[in-house]
């Protein structure tokens, strides 16, 4: 059994998802469901990547569009499209992604540190690097990508569609 629990704080799962052409990957752990994607309330005068809000069972969720958050031209929803819902510093959010193509372990091996890219692009939400089988995953940070400013946002605007000030 020790051997086992080892193991897994060694590797660890990550949900891989696709954007724009490119694979992203989360913890798994942060994930509560994947859904597809739905007609969402809009917020007027909200940031272009916040989408809007879906009920989720009595829970508002704030849902960002990660192809808008990224500068990505041209956000097309098709069947493929899907709202990942993320539990994120507490919160619930989802985020809305081109599609998920499956549950990755990862080895500490496998897992490069994030290049520094200097100023030009800002890589702080990138938690890594990982590589498997001739993949380039882009891990993400999710609470570094959503900067506290903007998980504050995210949760007025939750406050707002519940009817709160």
């Amino acid at each position: 059994m020790e051997a086992r629990s080892a193991t897994r704080e060694q590797s660890r799962e990550i949900l891989v998802f696709a954007l724009g052409g490119e694979e992203y990957g989360v913890d798994i752990l942060k994930v509560q469901e994947i859904r597809g994607y739905e007609k969402v309330t809009t917020i007027p005068a909200a940031p272009a990547y916040l989408k809007g809000v879906v009920n989720l069972r009595g829970i508002i969720v704030p849902v960002i569009d990660m192809r808008i958050k990224f500068g990505m031209a041209d956000p097309k929803y098709d069947t493929f499209t899907v709202v990942i819902i993320l539990r994120v510093s507490g919160r619930v959010i989802g985020i809305v992604v081109d599609g998920v193509s499956d549950v990755i372990r990862l080895a500490p091996s496998e897992v490069k540190a994030a290049p520094a890219l200097g100023s030009i692009v800002d890589s702080g939400f990138l938690a890594g690097l990982a590589t498997q089988g001739g993949r380039m995953i882009l891990l993400l940070e999710i609470e570094k990508f959503l900067s506290s400013g903007e998980l504050n946002l995210v949760n007025q605007v939750a406050e707002v569609a519940r009817g709160g000030a």
